[in-house]
């Protein structure tokens, strides 16, 4: 799958609309009573943007955007603000916000994530220099590295067995243009209107 190692420029993001997406199927039984599964594991997020572009400048900088990822055909990053942080929305990042592992002796490789209950979502995309430790409580500042395109933490020697990793961080949601197509319209003297554009949350 192609994808660009860039972010949508956030001044073009709002205004814009968000949601997420679930693939249920139900299945009534003669009894009255319903069966209900779900293929998916995770739901999938979905925007509308361009409503707060007005000016002929912005709408050409979506205009290049799009261009440049060739429309649908790669993904790129993109700030959810009402869900792009470990903790609380509002909180400070904190090492101990995600639960990521449990050491075991010989495992180095850990998965950011987030939870949603009981919902676990691998957080693919972390932003650069946000990404902070803990290892059994207690916040690490070297002996790991991070994937910012994997959203894997690395450690040079593997935490003790027993020993909780958490991370705290904040993250892009992978997204594609869910749309072949981007209409600009010509209101006035360097003032343009973009119609609404979906974008779609891909699976990295």
């Amino acid at each position: 799958m192609g994808f660009h190692e860039v972010s949508f420029p956030a001044r073009l993001a709002f205004g814009s609309g968000a949601g997420i997406e679930r693939k249920t199927q139900i299945v009534s039984l003669a009894s009255g009573f319903e069966q209900r599964i779900s293929p998916w594991a995770l739901g999938r997020r979905r925007y509308l943007i361009g409503a707060g572009v007005r000016s002929l400048t912005d709408a050409a900088a979506l205009l290049s955007f799009f261009e440049a990822r060739q429309g649908p055909l790669y993904g790129f990053r993109f700030r959810d603000f009402a869900d792009c942080r470990s903790g609380a929305l509002k909180a400070a990042v904190t090492a101990l916000d995600q639960v990521i592992g449990e050491g075991d002796g010989q495992k180095t490789e850990f998965q950011l994530v987030k939870q949603y209950g009981a919902v676990v979502r691998p957080v693919h995309k972390p932003v650069e220099a946000t990404v902070v430790v803990a290892v059994g409580g207690v916040a690490v500042t070297g002996g790991f590295s991070v994937d910012h395109t994997t959203g894997l933490v690395t450690f040079d020697a593997a935490p003790e067995v027993g020993a909780q990793v958490t991370a705290g961080f904040e993250f892009d949601t992978p997204v594609r243009f869910d749309s072949d197509r981007l209409d600009m319209t010509l209101e006035g003297f360097e003032a343009g209107r973009v119609a609404a554009v979906p974008l779609i949350e891909v699976r990295v």
